[in-house]
């Protein structure tokens, strides 16, 4: 059996990776067009709400671990105490903490101050995330794939957790259909990693189809 990190050259041979980034680029013009409207809206929404950008880059760590900024609409106080998440992330990460143990059912910050009135129902429902589109234009993302770590998350990863980093992230994955917060984080890497070893365009598509019922359900999101 091929290792994880043989599974890009492997998935390559097989001529599916072109496919995926003509879907890629397909599905990120189209739903640009489509969500045109409800994205500006929402920028309106931001400039009105709170006080701040619009927009918020974030940097993340993507495939074969190259930085990139990743778009995101804006869903916190400027003045946001990026140590709080750190802490809260690196602690999950390294206990392979499970919600349970935290008498929650979200491994997410608990009324996390640092999110605005609105920016708690855009992360509900994943609006937050749409600018992303933009980023899977520029070939530093897919629609499909593991989400893109944080650079404090991969200082404290283990070895075999940097298998999740040899595709292209994405804007969702298995992870947001089958758990989305509700799992500790061996599993979440996982389910990326079996997403990998089977990667194919029908797997895509029904990631793709599941997608929208889990945004609506709201399920594991904040």
């Amino acid at each position: 059996m091929a290792s994880v990190l043989d599974i890009p050259a492997v998935v390559a041979a097989s001529g599916y990776l072109p496919v995926k980034r003509l879907l890629d680029l397909c599905l990120a013009l189209f739903c640009i067009l489509l969500f045109g409207l409800l994205m500006l809206a929402i920028a309106l929404g931001i400039r009105i709400s709170s006080p701040g950008p619009i927009f918020y880059r974030q940097k993340r760590i993507g495939k074969n671990g190259n930085s990139f900024d990743m778009f995101k609409f804006r869903s916190m106080q400027v003045q946001n105490m990026p140590d709080l998440h750190r802490e809260h992330v690196q602690g999950l990460i390294r206990n392979n903490t499970h919600p349970h143990e935290l008498g929650k059912k979200s491994l997410k910050i608990a009324g996390d101050p640092r999110i605005t009135g609105l920016g708690k129902y855009l992360r509900k429902f994943s609006l937050d995330e749409l600018p992303q589109f933009f980023n899977v234009l520029k070939g530093e993302m897919s629609i499909v794939g593991p989400r893109p770590s944080l650079p404090y998350e991969v200082e404290v990863y283990e070895e075999w957790h940097k298998g999740r980093l040899t595709v292209l992230p994405g804007i969702t994955g298995p992870w947001q259909v089958k758990a989305r917060n509700t799992v500790p984080f061996d599993e979440m890497v996982r389910i990326d990693l079996d997403y990998i070893q089977s990667m194919k365009l029908r797997l895509d598509l029904k990631i793709i189809f599941l997608t929208p019922i889990e945004m609506v359900r709201g399920k594991g999101a904040g």
